[in-house]
C-alpha cells in the first residue's frame, strides 16, 4: 500500500508549474510528468542516459545546465509545497 503522505497532492511552484502545469499533483505524478517533458523535448543526454540536460525552463528549476537522474527527486521536492 502506498504511503498516504507520498500520495498527498502538492502545489508546484512557478518554476515547476512552467514545466508540468499549475494543478496540485501527487509526487509520483510530478515525477512522471517531468520525465514525459524530458523525453518529449529530447533532454536526456545522448551519451550518458543518466544525465538530464536543462532547457530554458528546466535551467530555472535545476539551477545548473545538467543534473543526474538521481538529483531529480531532491530538486523536485524543493519545488512542491
Amino acid at each position: 500500500m502506498a504511503n498516504p503522505k507520498f500520495m498527498k497532492e502538492m502545489q508546484p511552484d512557478a518554476e515547476l508549474g512552467a514545466v508540468i502545469g499549475n494543478e496540485p499533483v501527487a509526487r509520483p505524478t510530478a515525477v512522471k510528468k517531468i520525465w514525459d517533458y524530458i523525453k518529449k523535448n529530447g533532454l536526456q543526454d545522448k551519451v550518458n542516459k543518466r544525465n538530464i540536460n536543462a532547457d530554458e525552463k528546466l535551467l530555472k528549476m535545476f539551477g545548473k545546465p545538467q543534473i543526474t537522474m538521481f538529483e531529480l527527486a531532491g530538486i523536485l521536492g524543493k519545488h512542491l509545497k
